[in-house]
C-alpha cells in the first residue's frame, strides 16, 4: 500500500473510494505512526484506538472523508465518553469525561472521519504554547527543544510529523494560526459564526473563539470547512452562508488584489524579529509576482489602546467563570493549587471586575472592530498581510511561570499573539501560510486577513501560493 504518512486527507479518502485501501488500514497505519513517533513529541495525550476500531466495526458513514484518521484537541469541544481535561490537573486527577459531543465532532464523524485520539493543549487555551503542568510540553517536530505553538500545539505537531493528515483546532487569539506557523502548516481561522460552537457553548471569550482545523494542504482545509460550516439550532451567531462549496475555490482565480503589508506590531507592543518581518516581505514579493498589488498600509485602529485593555477584561471574566464551572464539575471549591498560576491570576483579576466593566469592555471591542474593518471598505483593500508571529517558535520553558517575576508568562506571550488576536476581535477570517523557513530550519508563517465572510478569497489566494511555491515536500526532522 502507498506510504500514507504525508498523503493529505483528500488523497487518503480517494484510496478508500477507489478500493486501494480500507478504513481499517488507514486507521491502523495512523495508530502505528502515533505509537512510533508520539513518545518524542507528546502531542497525543489521549489515544482513542479502541473507539476508532469500534467506529469502523459499526460501519462508517459514506461521507467525503470515509475512513480517514483524525485527531481532535483536548479543548474547544467535548467528545462524549472521552477524557476532557483542557490541560488542567484537577480535571485529570478526577478523570473527567465529556458528557456530550460537540456539533463539530458530530460533523467530522458524519463525514466519515475516524477519531483516533485527543491532542495536548495548554491549560484552558490561555497560552500560545503547549506546556501544561498536567501533561507536560508538546514538542515541535522541526526542533524538539521548541514549542509547536498553542493552544492547538498538539494538533499541529501531529499533522506536521505525519501522524494524521488533519487535526481539529480552535482559535481565541491565534490558536489555529500560531501553531500552523510554528509547525509549517496551513491554518485558516474562519469567520465568526461559520462553525457552530454548540451545543455546549453559545459563544466563548465574548464570541472571539472560532474552530476549524490545521492541515498540510489548502484543499483539505477547504473540504473540511465544507463539512463543518453551517448554523446549528440555538447558535448565538452565524455567518452568512457561502455561495458555493469552499472546495470549489481551490484553484479558482482570485483576480488582481490590492493588499496592505504591515510588519510592525500593533502599538509596537512587541519587537518583530527580522526573520518574521522578512518572511512577510518575501510573501509580499511572491504575491506581486502573481499579479497582485502590495503596498505598505494597515488599519490605523491597530495602534489604538482600546483593544488590549478591553480584551484582558474579557479574558479575566472568562477565567473567573471557568473556575466556577470547574468547581461545579469537581464538586468542591477550586483552590490555587488546582490550576496554573496564570489561570489563577486571571481569575482573581476577574473577581475584581464589575458586570458594568465587562459590558463596557465588550462594547469597546465592538466599536474598535468597526473602526478596524472600515479599512477594507473605505480604503479599498482586499487583504492585509502581516507576519503570523513576531518571533520564531519559542524555546520550551521560555513562557513558563517564574515566581520571581509574577505575570511574566502572560506578558511573554505578547509577541506570539499580537498579529493574530485583533482578528479574533473583529471576527474576520484569517490564515497562516507556510511559505518561509529560517536559516536554522524553523517554519515562519505569514498571515493574510480578508473581510468578514471572505474565506473564499483566502482559499483562492492560498491555493495560488501553494501552487507557485509548494510546501508539501518539506518534512520535519521528527516524522513518521
Amino acid at each position: 500500500m502507498t506510504d500514507l504518512a504525508f498523503l493529505d486527507a483528500t488523497a487518503q479518502a480517494e484510496l478508500v473510494r477507489n478500493g486501494d485501501a480500507t478504513p481499517a488500514e488507514l486507521v491502523d497505519a495512523a495508530i502505528g505512526r502515533i505509537e512510533a513517533v508520539n513518545p518524542e513529541l507528546n502531542a497525543v495525550i489521549h489515544p482513542l484506538f479502541d473507539r476508532a476500531h469500534a467506529a469502523i466495526d459499526a460501519g462508517l458513514p459514506d461521507g467525503p472523508f470515509r475512513g480517514v484518521p483524525v485527531l481532535v484537541k483536548d479543548w474547544d469541544g467535548m467528545l462524549a465518553g472521552a477524557p476532557f481535561h483542557g490541560g488542567n490537573k484537577l480535571l485529570k486527577e478526577i478523570r473527567f469525561k465529556a458528557p456530550s459531543t460537540a456539533f463539530l465532532f458530530q460533523k467530522l464523524e458524519a463525514a466519515g472521519f475516524v477519531i483516533v485520539g485527543k491532542t495536548n493543549t495548554p491549560e484552558f487555551g490561555f497560552q500560545p504554547t503547549t506546556e501544561s503542568e498536567a501533561y507536560g510540553p508538546a514538542h515541535n517536530p522541526w526542533d524538539t527543544t521548541r514549542s509547536p505553538g498553542g493552544s492547538s500545539g498538539g494538533s499541529a505537531a501531529s499533522v506536521a510529523a505525519g501522524l494524521v493528515p488533519v487535526a481539529h483546532a480552535g482559535d481565541g487569539g491565534g490558536s489555529i494560526r500560531i501553531p500552523a506557523s510554528a509547525c509549517g502548516l496551513f491554518g485558516l481561522k474562519p469567520t465568526r459564526g461559520r462553525i457552530s460552537l454548540g451545543p455546549d457553548d453559545s459563544e466563548a471569550w465574548a464570541n472571539m473563539v472560532v474552530r476549524h482545523a490545521v492541515t498540510r494542504s489548502v484543499r483539505d482545509s477547504a473540504k473540511v470547512l465544507d463539512v463543518l460550516q453551517g448554523a446549528m439550532p440555538g447558535d448565538y451567531s452565524s455567518a452568512v452562508a457561502p455561495t458555493g462549496p469552499y472546495s470549489a475555490e481551490v484553484g479558482a482565480d482570485p483576480g488582481k488584489l490590492r493588499i496592505g503589508l504591515h510588519t510592525r506590531a500593533p502599538r509596537d507592543i512587541a519587537a518583530v524579529d527580522p526573520v518574521c518581518a522578512a518572511a512577510a516581505e518575501e510573501t509580499a514579493r511572491r504575491l506581486e509576482a502573481l499579479g497582485h498589488t502590495v503596498v505598505e498600509a494597515a488599519p490605523a485602529a491597530l495602534d489604538e489602546a482600546d483593544l488590549i485593555d478591553a480584551f484582558f477584561v474579557v479574558l479575566a471574566a472568562e477565567a473567573t467563570a471557568g473556575l466556577e464551572l470547574l468547581a461545579t464539575i469537581a464538586g468542591r471549591p477550586v483552590t490555587e493549587a488546582d490550576v496554573e498560576p496564570l489561570t489563577w491570576a486571571y481569575a482573581e483579576l476577574g473577581k475584581t471586575l464589575t458586570a458594568a466593566q465587562h459590558v463596557t469592555a465588550v462594547q469597546a471591542l465592538h466599536s474598535w472592530s468597526r473602526r478596524t474593518m472600515s479599512w477594507w471598505f473605505d480604503d479599498g483593500f482586499d487583504l492585509l498581510l502581516t507576519p503570523t508571529m513576531a518571533e520564531p517558535p519559542p524555546i520550551l520553558g521560555d513562557l513558563a511561570y517564574d515566581p520571581e517575576q509574577p505575570g511574566r508568562e502572560g506578558a511573554r506571550a505578547t509577541p506570539f499573539a499580537c498579529f493574530t488576536l485583533p482578528f479574533n476581535v473583529t471576527g474576520q477570517p484569517a490564515m497562516s501560510v507556510p511559505l518561509t523557513w529560517s536559516d536554522s530550519g524553523l517554519p515562519i508563517g505569514s498571515q493574510l486577513v480578508a473581510m468578514t465572510g471572505r474565506e473564499d478569497l483566502l482559499i483562492r489566494v492560498a491555493s495560488q501560493l501553494e501552487t507557485a511555491h509548494p510546501w508539501a515536500d518539506k518534512v520535519p526532522p521528527v516524522h513518521a
